[in-house]
């Protein structure tokens, strides 16, 4: 029997809510990729960053478990040794990253807020880490235009992770596409930003994902055209699209 119209709003709304994280249209599907590929192969440390982070009240801005393992994948197909990530938050994606690198690996880290990355440390530690991770609290912006300024950094970078504010993705691209070596990646999070990317205008959504959704779209046109990257964007979590430099 087909859903009636009321069911079909009460999933849409269910999906609205979860599909921060997951854009698929099933929380069941979801919930069975998460327990048949994820959740078994979850680094301790990670499965403990991850239930911690769940009981912090903006758990909603951590990286999902499934892009968590995508993340560490590629960084070990690509042999990934520095790399640089902004947004940092808990720390999840980090330690995802940090755990892929070899014992010399190192990871430039970025965040505004020093006290929610301080939260997962004491995790980061145990896994034995935290020598990998080079923190910096404030804007990212200034950090980048030094590191360009400088002249050391060009083409130094093999993988760089930005989830952070989404007004700024386009600004963060044209610094970080010196940064980044030819044939090395930038993962930019949130590129489907919870599917309101094909939200008809008169669409019920959240204020912050209304507010920033005119940004992810610019952002995603933006990419499309870039003749210096190859773009991939997947439906991992709330969208990621790789760029990987090509001049």
């Amino acid at each position: 029997m087909a859903p009636t119209q009321e069911e079909q709003q009460n999933q849409a709304g269910r999906h609205q809510e979860v599909g921060h994280k997951s854009l698929l249209q099933s929380d069941a599907l979801y919930q069975y990729i998460l327990e048949t590929s994820v959740y078994p192969k979850e680094p301790e440390p990670m499965k403990e960053l991850r239930e911690l982070t769940a009981r912090h009240p903006w758990n909603i801005m951590t990286t999902s478990a499934d892009e968590g393992q995508f993340l560490n994948m590629i960084l070990k197909l690509i042999n990934a040794k520095n790399t640089m990530e902004i947004g940092v938050y808990t720390g999840y994606s980090l330690l995802a990253t940090a755990l892929a690198l070899p014992e010399d690996g190192k990871i430039l880290a970025m965040d505004i807020n020093r006290e929610n990355y301080e939260l997962g440390l004491p995790v980061i530690q145990r896994a034995g880490v935290a020598h990998k991770i080079d923190f910096r609290e404030g804007p990212a912006l200034p950090v980048l235009d030094q590191m360009i300024e400088k002249g050391t950094y060009h083409g130094t970078f093999d993988f760089i992770f930005v989830d952070a504010d989404k007004d700024n993705y386009l600004n963060y691209h044209e610094r970080l596409i010196e940064l980044v070596k030819v044939g090395g990646l930038i993962g930019y999070d949130n590129t489907l930003w919870n599917g309101s990317v094909v939200a008809p205008p008169d669409a019920p959504l959240r204020k912050y994902v209304r507010f920033y959704r005119d940004y992810v779209l610019e952002l995603n046109q933006a990419l499309a055209s870039d003749r210096r990257v190859e773009i991939c964007q997947l439906p991992v979590g709330d969208g990621i699209t790789l760029c990987r430099r090509i001049s």
